[in-house]
């Protein structure tokens, strides 16, 4: 559960865009995403080798 302090003074506009925020770092909709779907382990494997290369390359640009 995520718990937003609203401190004094403070907009509820702006304490829901930081909640919104925290939700989306946390990645909580993605988990309850994966967690109701069965996915091969096939799949994962592919997915896995994917962001891995993605990775790569993205450290290989930033050496340049």
């Amino acid at each position: 559960m995520l718990i937003i302090p609203v401190k004094p003074n403070e907009s509820i506009d702006r304490a829901l865009k930081r909640y919104k925020l925290k939700y989306r770092r946390t990645k909580v909709k993605e988990l309850t995403y994966k967690k109701s779907r069965y996915t091969k382990k096939s799949e994962e494997r592919r997915e896995t080798i994917k962001k891995a290369i993605h990775k790569r390359e993205y450290l290989e640009r930033q050496e340049e």
